[in-house]
């Protein structure tokens, strides 16, 4: 019989907890491993495209530090912690960096109070909070204590507004994030899209859709409007794998997800 913290429903399918199984980890539940396996089926290269968007994350973070000066990030959407975690990246080049990470999963509360350890000189909080309120997150005390909200913030939004329907509105609320974060600001996100693939991540939509969980691809417009004015750093809106490589991908279509990152003027 599976055992879950207080607050987390076992028959009820999570996107972080899904996440996690597609990375090999055990936080995770029948009914996630249940829509990870149905995914699967539809995309193939599934858990392939999870290990590169979180490779995105590492190479993001280590440009936002050693060449874009950011000290402070405020990570939404974070899913259950797979080391290295954005913090550890950062702090590794700057040990003084600050991170606050937002999730609403119970069980990424758990597992980020035990394992997202800061340096001495740096600090890591989490917030249990939804994107869909960004105001609460941006007001939140431990927020507003552990960032200085009139300096560069990093803010990332990595694989989170694939589970906003249109009627949410996704790009409002990624504009009222990105007003509340001064000049100088960096925004990284990835997004899923059946720009390379229509047949496979269609299928992998309804698979979603069938277990009551919202899954929106959307195409290279619709993601780029994300961004709003502020200026793209190279090379763009790319494919995720192709967003700074270490060593370039054979084929960056392979992984079904647009990634970029842009500054705030």
């Amino acid at each position: 019989m599976e055992v879950a913290p207080p607050g987390v429903n076992i028959n009820v399918p999570h996107s972080a907890r899904i996440y996690d199984y597609w990375l090999g980890g055990k936080d995770n539940f029948a009914v996630d491993r249940a829509v990870g396996e149905a995914i699967i089926k539809a995309i193939p290269a599934m858990r392939y495209m999870a290990g590169e968007n979180r490779k995105f994350v590492h190479r993001a973070a280590r440009d936002l530090v050693a060449k874009e000066g950011i000290r402070q990030f405020l990570d939404i959407g974070t899913g259950i912690p797979t080391r290295p975690n954005l913090h550890e990246v950062a702090q590794r080049i700057a040990p003084e960096t600050r991170v606050v990470y937002v999730d609403n999963d119970p069980i990424v509360l758990v597992h980020a109070r035990a394992l997202m350890i800061s340096t001495e000189e740096g600090r890591s909080e989490y917030i249990s909070a939804d994107i869909r309120q960004p105001r609460s997150i941006l007001t939140e005390p431990l927020l507003t204590r552990t960032l200085d909200l009139t300096k560069p913030v990093g803010l990332t939004l990595i694989a989170i507004l694939m589970l906003l329907s249109d009627e949410d509105n996704p790009w409002s609320l990624v504009d009222e994030l990105r007003d509340a974060m001064p000049s100088g600001s960096i925004l990284a996100l990835t997004h899923p899209t059946a720009d390379f693939n229509p047949a496979e991540v269609n299928q992998a939509v309804a698979a979603a859709t069938s277990a009551g969980m919202t899954l929106v691809a959307r195409t290279r417009e619709a993601v780029q409007r994300f961004f709003g004015d502020w200026e793209m750093l190279e090379p763009g809106l790319v494919p995720v794998s192709a967003w700074r490589p270490d060593e370039p991908a054979e084929n960056p279509e392979a992984a079904y997800y647009w990634a970029g990152v842009a500054r705030k003027p």
